[in-house]
């Protein structure tokens, strides 16, 4: 089975064209080496799906023969991701919800608090 066709069908991504995108940006590697999206996978590869500085380790288990649902994604790739680095998405998760400013022009309503936060 097709790289972007796994990790659309096992719920990494909403859409294939989204996974086939991150394929081509380079963000998937299998085994160690950056693929294409075309490349077939072997029970039992790795594949590692880096998405902003975090990344995650998925084991291919089967191949599904479309996509499935939430439930099922655990008989068809098993994540292999280390405790450090799922400690590091949840710090970081954390430091996102405690900066109430966002990037970009602030609304009213930023701008009220902001305002509030000043006097």
């Amino acid at each position: 089975m097709r790289v972007d066709k796994f990790l659309w069908s096992v719920r990494c991504f909403k859409t294939r064209s989204q996974a086939t995108a991150k394929v081509r940006e380079g963000k998937v590697e299998v085994e160690g080496s950056v693929v294409k999206a075309s490349r077939d996978l072997k029970v039992g590869e790795q594949v590692k799906v880096r998405s902003g500085a975090h990344y995650e380790i998925l084991e291919v288990l089967a191949f599904p023969k479309g996509r499935v649902g939430p439930k099922l994604v655990e008989l068809y790739s098993k994540d292999r991701t280390p405790v450090e680095e799922r400690e590091r998405q949840v710090v970081t998760q954390e430091v996102m919800r405690q900066n109430p400013f966002k990037l970009g022009r602030p609304t009213k309503k930023d701008r009220r608090k902001w305002d509030k936060w000043q006097q």
